[in-house]
């Protein structure tokens, strides 16, 4: 997800609407040097701040803050465990059998009171009947309530653990020696990020959708073997570090400098994941809103007319994950998308990944999802571009490959495929 300052007045209402379904949270940035561990262990948010999903809830034990970015932000560090042997994940069934174990657990106790009897059997019918089960007589939506116990826990666990910060203080570098020993291995991902930004920020937190990108480049490792690729909205490189396990080079590109420092940071972290296929992953600038390559030397990411000239010739496979949320920004991107398969000397295949945030609105009186409304009908005019130069051939990938990465696979996550073909 792209960070990018000139971000629209329409990008704002809509999230302060809603519109992400982000975690909104109170943040305050300022680190003192003599925080307590009390503190510590309780830190809030009192800023006007969105929080990722993926951090919220993450299959680490705990985040740790590493330093303060350029502009004063904590950057904490994660470890994201790929899953090469799939069975390692809770499946269907086993979600299941711990729900039916509750249940057994409930019925099995004797202080069992007829109101958690009236919530369980409501759940079953949740189950059978949909969600008219939990509507009342006007309507309105009936919120099913019980107290948590021991075994809800263990069934919530089998999906996900939720993390909490820990601020590593002076005198302490060893205190998660053995993690870190564990986590120098060939199958995890060292990530930097930030854990709730401003609005403007968000390309420095890592999303599902990234992590949709990135499963299926891992169930098609042979699909995108030794290929040229650019993602567009990088972030904080998660997605092209994967891909650079397989492909030969990777043109991971965003704006802002110092989210592409951060990016740069995580490329180095990931060095031994790219090492046995000699993959490169390159960080470089790519503004959307502009029609030009930076190509300035002063620059710290700009292109060479040596990267400018490889990319045309030899890149195959463009991708972006998670940045269709502003109508302005995707207008901008597919213009992109355009102007770079336009160029490029080979035929290209475009993977966008996406959520879809939906959201309750006055002026609607109704749940919709503008953002991705306005994605779709311009992912149909490029399909329906008629210009005698290119052709886009867009269709739908079924989310039914293997996960690799723990994260919730919820249905509101997509994955849309583009064949760019030159017509002369």
């Amino acid at each position: 997800m792209p960070v990018n300052r000139r971000v629209s007045n329409h990008f704002v209402t809509a999230l302060h609407r809603g519109l992400f379904g982000y975690c909104r949270c109170s943040c305050h940035q300022h680190i003192m040097v003599d925080i307590t561990e009390k503190e510590m262990d309780n830190c809030t948010f009192k800023s006007d701040t969105v929080l990722s999903d993926v951090h919220l809830h993450c299959p680490n034990k705990r985040h740790l803050m590493v330093r303060l970015n350029a502009v004063g932000q904590p950057v904490f560090l994660s470890y994201f465990k790929i899953l090469w042997n799939t069975e390692d994940l809770p499946s269907e069934k086993h979600v299941r059998e711990a729900v039916t174990e509750r249940e057994h657990h409930y019925r099995s106790e004797d202080e069992l009171c007829e109101q958690d009897r009236d919530n369980l059997k409501k759940e079953r019918e949740l189950n059978s009947e949909g969600v008219e089960a939990l509507l009342d007589d006007d309507g309105d939506l009936d919120v099913v309530r019980r107290p948590q116990r021991a075994s809800d826990l263990e069934a919530e666990d089998l999906l996900r653990d939720k993390v909490y910060p820990v601020i590593l203080m002076k005198g302490k570098d060893n205190a998660f020696e053995d993690e870190e020993q564990e986590c120098a291995c060939s199958d995890v991902v060292k990530i930097e990020h930030t854990m709730a930004t401003p609005l403007e920020d968000v390309g420095k937190q890592v999303w599902r959708a990234a992590f949709l990108l990135a499963d299926y480049i891992l169930f098609k490792r042979d699909t995108f073997r030794c290929c040229s690729v650019l993602e567009l909205g990088g972030g904080t490189g998660i997605t092209s570090i994967i891909m650079g396990t397989v492909a030969k080079r990777v043109y991971c590109t965003d704006v802002g400098e110092d989210l592409l420092a951060m990016c740069e940071q995580n490329v180095a972290l990931n060095k031994h994941l790219m090492e046995p296929g000699r993959g490169e992953v390159k960080v470089k600038e790519l503004d959307w809103l502009k029609d030009e390559f930076c190509t300035d030397p002063e620059a710290p990411y700009s292109w060479s007319k040596e990267e400018i000239a490889d990319l045309h010739d030899h890149c195959t496979v463009i991708m972006a994950a998670d940045v269709f949320y502003d109508d302005d920004l995707t207008d901008a991107l597919f213009r992109m998308l355009y102007r770079i398969t336009h160029n490029l000397r080979h035929s290209c295949t475009v993977y966008l990944a996406l959520e879809k945030r939906l959201n309750f609105t006055l002026r609607h009186m109704d749940v919709t999802c503008e953002a991705y409304s306005h994605f779709r009908n311009t992912l149909n005019d490029l399909e329906n571009l008629q210009d005698r130069k290119m052709k886009y051939t867009v269709e739908p990938i079924k989310l039914d490959f293997c996960q690799f990465l723990v994260y919730e696979r919820i249905e509101q996550l997509e994955l849309w495929k583009i064949i760019a073909e030159q017509l002369t």
